[in-house]
């Protein structure tokens, strides 16, 4: 069964959420500040986090970035902030999708859906893949980068593995939002330039993945 932690301090909210998708299905977990949903998000294996952006002791950014340094669970951030840098504060601390309150439950799991199926069709039978410098092992999830291991977002890995996998081929930005994405996401235009960016900081190396000027990237 899928496990899913949410960390919401509204209770009526947190209530909400864990009953609907227990009736869908999932088992759930409810956290009620940074602090407690940290703890629980570090020493418990969840398939998936929902994280909500202001929460007591630990505010959400906080806790998505320490869950960052040591995990790849995916996470969905809540708020009821909707400007475009509170979105990117929240894709740069680690998250994987933002949802603004209030939100329709059809849409949350519609979200949670794609999220694990990506995560999930991200597996191959080969357990490792290798290009130059990099090694990705893919059931453990693991990167590693002229031998230091490398730590990635659930996003940052699947767009990595993704031009990995199709090397040698010219990749347009609206491709790779479709395919790492989803066909119906209508975030910032800029959010492949915004992973590629942090790919290179995190590989230490521009040549890697090269830019198609007026197109988009390859990996050669």
């Amino acid at each position: 069964m899928c496990r899913i932690l949410v960390i919401e301090d509204e209770k009526n909210i947190a209530s909400f959420l864990k009953m609907e998708l227990e009736y869908e299905g999932y088992e759930v977990e409810n956290s009620y500040d940074g602090k407690e949903g940290l703890e629980k998000a570090l020493n418990t294996n969840f398939n998936l986090i929902i994280l909500d952006l202001m929460i007591p002791y630990l505010n959400g950014l906080e806790v998505c970035r320490r869950i960052r340094k040591s995990k790849n669970t995916p996470i969905i951030m809540l708020t009821a902030r909707d400007s475009v840098m509170d979105k990117v504060s929240g894709f740069q601390m680690g998250a994987d999708d933002y949802l603004v309150k209030p939100f329709a439950i059809e849409e949350l799991l519609a979200r949670i859906e794609a999220l694990l199926r990506r995560v999930e069709n991200s597996k191959e039978v080969s357990n490792v893949i290798e290009f130059k410098d990099i090694v990705i092992n893919i059931e453990s999830r693991i990167v590693k980068c002229s031998g230091e291991e490398i730590n990635l977002t659930t996003k940052e890995y699947e767009l990595l593995l993704y031009l990995i996998k199709n090397k040698n081929k010219v990749l347009s930005r609206d491709y790779l939002i479709e395919n790492i994405w989803g066909y119906d996401y209508d975030g910032e235009n800029n959010v492949v330039d915004v992973y590629i960016r942090h790919l290179r900081s995190k590989l230490n190396n521009n040549e890697y993945i090269q830019t198609v000027r007026g197109i988009g990237y390859v990996v050669r």
